[in-house]
């Protein structure tokens, strides 16, 4: 790609349009962040099978999750720094190798424990290419037109939940386990060439230093705290040890680095000056708070099918479908509007809508209609999709091209903290709700249970998007000559 390629003509190209370099981009590091996100949907459903097959309990095949998402939230906080130093084209082709490398290992795993440490060496790929991949698209874009290019770049995490069970089931269903990982290779593969030829070259630059003391804070920090949540399920509660000492220890750390990081200022690791951006603010609040809503609810569908209906991982995947279509079906409208109105009418909306939907499944029994509640479930992803977009991209909103990717870092490192979070809240929900269930509509009782706190999380959030901005002015928009295409490196 070089410079002549980012200059829009009249006739692709207008004052409401993308690029045409821009989605070439968009493009090829979409490719590349399927191999992440199908790898993720995939072993939603795979759990299971994975214990069976490799003769392991439950609780330890567990740990080929959780391991992966230590490491993603370790890596998370080092990505600016590794592309200001790297550069990002030079760290995209080595964070899509490194992916590929741990894929490669873990479909060649011998016992439950090779597999978990393999598992890590894909967290660090995925976590690198997760944050990357956003600053990327958004550092191109030079803060025109966010909503349209959310909805891009948006494209994996709506096609992960409508392809990836599927993929999952099938693949359990007709092969061995390790195909799981094996599927990740032409993704992998194709991403790399792509990137070789299509991203920019990284110019030179300074290399920064590393905030050494930062990063033996914050990365160990984040850590903690997501597997003290993950080990709240199934435990005696907050105030059990191998839930509270890992989460005080995460606290103290996280305490630790805000202390560090003002004293630092701009030089370090993350820069928490940027939390006085109102947009980047509300926004990290919004997708931490709604982690139980839109990632804990992604635990309690397939399981109510699974231990309530009796659907196999298959069957489950195949019923949620319809939640996947309406947040993919409703990416570029949401971004449209988001344009032109800014993120928080549609924010509002679509929370709202997220809300409405998910009452009618505190209402679920053992025999439900199966097409009532998946007609809800695409009203659903509708909201999930527009929220998605809003809460993505209004990090966005005002920063300058150099902070951008220390936005992007933080908006990741919330969302995984609040994913985690909101997972384990409603596990734990579920678990002191269906105790003594022995029978279906028992079970159900305690799903719908499950279900209105999900529902009351997501009202929560509500009134929260009323913090985020409005429409911007033109003159909000950064504004500078550089094409599209022509990225630096930092």
């Amino acid at each position: 790609m070089n410079a002549d390629d980012a200059k829009p003509t009249s006739a692709d190209a207008g004052p409401d349009r993308i690029e045409p370099a821009l989605r070439r981009l968009a493009f090829t590091l979409i490719i590349g962040a399927l191999a992440v996100i199908f790898d993720t949907t995939i072993m939603t459903v795979a759990i299971d099978s994975l214990a069976e097959q490799l003769h392991a309990s439950l609780a330890d095949i567990q740990w080929v999750s959780t391991a992966y998402l230590l490491a993603l939230a370790t890596v998370m906080p080092a990505v600016g720094w590794l592309q200001a130093a790297l550069g990002g084209k030079r760290l995209w082709i080595a964070a899509l190798g490194l992916f590929l490398i741990g894929s490669l290992l873990s479909a060649s795993a011998w016992n439950v424990r090779s597999l978990i440490v393999f598992r890590v060496v894909q967290g660090f790929g995925g976590g690198i290419m997760m944050v990357l991949m956003t600053t990327l698209i958004m550092q191109a874009a030079k803060g025109r037109h966010i909503g349209k290019v959310m909805s891009l770049i948006t494209v994996p995490t709506a096609l992960g939940p409508i392809v990836g069970p599927v993929l999952g089931g099938i693949i359990l269903h007709l092969g061995d386990w390790r195909w799981i990982f094996l599927f990740n290779v032409p993704f992998c593969v194709v991403g790399a060439w792509l990137a070789a030829r299509n991203l920019p070259k990284d110019e030179s630059a300074p290399r920064p230093r590393l905030d050494v003391v930062g990063m033996l804070l914050l990365s160990p920090g984040i850590a903690a705290a997501i597997y003290g949540l993950t080990r709240l399920a199934g435990s005696d509660g907050p105030t059990s040890p191998e839930v509270a000492l890992p989460l005080f220890a995460g606290l103290a750390l996280l305490l630790g680095y805000l202390g560090w990081a003002l004293r630092r200022g701009p030089d370090a690791l993350v820069d928490i000056r940027l939390f006085r951006h109102r947009a980047l603010t509300a926004s990290s609040v919004l997708v931490f708070l709604s982690g139980a809503a839109l990632y804990g609810t992604m635990l309690l569908l397939p399981l109510y099918w699974q231990q309530v209906r009796g659907e196999s991982a298959l069957g489950a995947a195949l019923l949620l479908i319809p939640q996947g279509m309406g947040t993919l079906l409703s990416r570029a409208l949401a971004g449209r509007y988001m344009d032109r109105f800014g993120p928080r009418p549609v924010a509002v909306a679509a929370f709202v809508l997220t809300c409405a939907a998910t009452v009618p499944f505190g209402f679920v029994t053992a025999s439900t209609s199966d097409i009532a509640l998946m007609a809800v479930l695409f009203l659903r992803g509708i909201g999930l999709g527009a929220a998605m977009i809003t809460i993505m991209g209004a990090p966005f909103v005002g920063l300058k091209p150099e902070e951008i990717p220390q936005g992007a870092g933080i908006g990741r490192m919330a969302q995984q903290i609040g994913g985690s979070a909101g997972t384990a809240l409603l596990a734990v929900i579920l678990q002191r709700t269906s105790v003594g269930a022995h029978t279906p509509d028992a079970l159900a009782s305690g799903f719908g249970d499950a279900f209105w706190w999900a529902a009351a999380f997501t009202a929560a959030a509500v009134p929260l998007c009323l913090l985020l901005p409005g429409r911007p002015s033109p003159a909000a928009h950064v504004q500078d000559t550089t094409p599209a295409g022509k990225l630096t490196g930092a």
